[in-house]
């Protein structure tokens, strides 16, 4: 495969058209900027503008308007409850512990998890401007959500 491991990623790099050298630095972010990754400590790539950017990136996908929507889409497909007030979040995960599929959880919880420490994670200026309105928004949500589930909205 002309693509090697890399799968969508390698063709999707390729068809940027990239040089090899503008290449090289974008391909460790892209494979290992993921929160799990940050969350054990294990990037295994130089922390480079390239890297932060592409990081910065990933986390803003996963925040705000759009976050809120993927957050409950994901949640719907695997059969998560919405919301279940006996099922805590959880506290300090290990990417074992985050990536584990044996404990119940819930799709607010995955905000308390992980959505609402992504801001304060941002690397650069731009994504920590960005990173500050949709956070507001996913607490604004999320408060929302509470005062509708406890029946006082």
């Amino acid at each position: 495969h002309m693509y090697g491991s890399y799968g969508l990623y390698g063709a999707w790099i390729w068809a940027t058209g990239l040089g090899y050298g503008q290449r090289r630095k974008v391909t460790p972010a892209m494979l290992t900027a993921g929160f799990k990754n940050e969350v054990s400590n294990k990037l295994n790539a130089e922390p480079t503008l390239e890297f932060a950017v592409v990081q910065d990136a990933d986390r803003l996908d996963a925040i705000g308007a759009i976050g809120v929507a993927r957050c409950f889409t994901y949640g719907g497909s695997k059969n998560s409850a919405l919301h279940d007030p006996n099922v805590l979040p959880r506290d300090n995960l290990s990417k074992e512990k985050y990536m584990s599929k044996e404990e119940k959880q819930t799709s607010i919880n995955h905000f308390h998890e992980k959505l609402f420490k992504l801001k304060d994670m941002m690397k650069t200026e731009a994504g920590k401007k960005r990173a500050e309105k949709r956070h507001k928004f996913m607490e604004n949500f999320v408060a929302e959500f509470y005062e509708e589930w406890s029946g006082r909205a």
